[in-house]
């Protein structure tokens, strides 16, 4: 792939090889005004709200509108500034999920024990291998080495009241919130023929596709939505919206194949599977926060919930599309 760049122009050779593309500089631009828009938007309407209602609805949207500004400038900065940088950003972002989603479940005082290690030994060990780019072990660190060790040292404590659930609560917490999130960043990790120092790139596409594919989804199921799809999970999804939804973004995705070393056909084909992971994950999400009887995961982030209610699409997103780009599009020795 070929970049607009000056190679005569010193400065210019300094930047990242992402920001050398005008195409990414222009897209984040164009975030940047969509964001201004929103938060002049939102103060206007602050002026106009007269009623207890429409200034709470207000305030709503003002909140989401400064923590998109927050989220999005973490995500940009990290991502352009690199594989440290955007591991550091993901590792919180694990630790965050976890505490949110071990939150939700009952636990035992014996629990804590195990607890321990999967916040402040495993998640971070798991993270310092993708930064030594130790694929091998990165792969099957948690799925098999986690597992073991937590079912051991839950025993150790001696505590076998509903042993199997409170192993079954934790792993799944280690493999959502670490293991399936962490496929994000590895993106950064693959060595992709010809698009050497561009892997950004593809963390970017894929949040983008994830996110719009969630939002065309609600504004699909607003307009046409009629047959519920899990009524008692997500009240709210609808196959009019999730079809819609889907394919609109994977449509979407064809203006961004840019940013990807895939060819047009590929690009949709691919944006359209990881709407099918996104939806999924999304409403495993939402089947955890219903068996826990709550509306969100944490309020951490004002208007949002918590880490999880904004992540939640790419826990089952990120790990196909690290897996589809590593295993079609890097080179052999990969």
């Amino acid at each position: 792939m070929t970049l607009p760049t000056r190679p005569d122009n010193p400065l210019l050779d300094r930047l990242p090889v992402a920001l050398r593309d005008s195409r990414l500089l222009g897209l984040l631009a164009g975030l940047v005004l969509v964001l201004l828009a929103a938060s002049l938007i939102g103060a206007l309407l602050r002026r106009r709200a007269a009623t207890p209602k429409a200034h709470a609805t207000v305030e709503n949207l003002i909140a989401r509108t400064n923590s998109w500004w927050i989220m999005a400038t973490l995500f940009l900065t990290t991502g352009l500034l690199g594989l440290g940088a955007t591991l550091c950003l993901f590792a919180l972002l694990s630790f965050f999920a976890l505490r949110e989603m071990i939150t939700l479940a009952p636990t035992r005082r014996a629990d804590h024990h195990t607890l321990f290690w999967i916040f402040f030994v495993i998640t971070p060990l798991h993270y310092w291998l993708l930064y030594d780019r130790w694929y091998g072990l990165f792969a099957i660190f948690i799925p098999v080495y986690g597992f073991l060790w937590i079912c051991i040292r839950s025993t150790l404590t001696g505590d076998y009241k509903h042993y199997s659930e409170r192993v079954a609560r934790i792993f799944l917490a280690l493999m959502i919130c670490t293991y399936c999130i962490s496929h994000a960043p590895a993106l950064l990790t693959l060595d992709i023929p010809h698009f050497a120092g561009q892997n950004v790139k593809l963390l970017f596409f894929l949040a983008i596709v994830v996110q719009s594919s969630d939002v065309l989804q609600y504004v699909w199921g607003k307009l046409l939505g009629r047959h519920k799809i899990a009524p008692h999970i997500s009240p709210n999804k609808t196959w009019e919206g999730f079809i819609g939804g889907s394919l609109s973004a994977a449509l979407l995705s064809l203006a961004l194949a840019w940013m990807t070393p895939f060819n047009l056909w590929q690009t949709a084909l691919i944006a359209y599977a990881l709407t099918l992971a996104g939806f999924a994950g999304g409403i495993v999400m939402s089947a955890i926060k219903r068996d826990a009887g709550v509306k969100d995961y944490s309020q951490l982030i004002p208007g949002h919930g918590g880490v999880m209610d904004r992540i939640d699409s790419l826990c089952f997103a990120a790990p196909l599309f690290f897996h589809i780009t590593r295993y079609y599009f890097t080179g052999p020795a990969a």
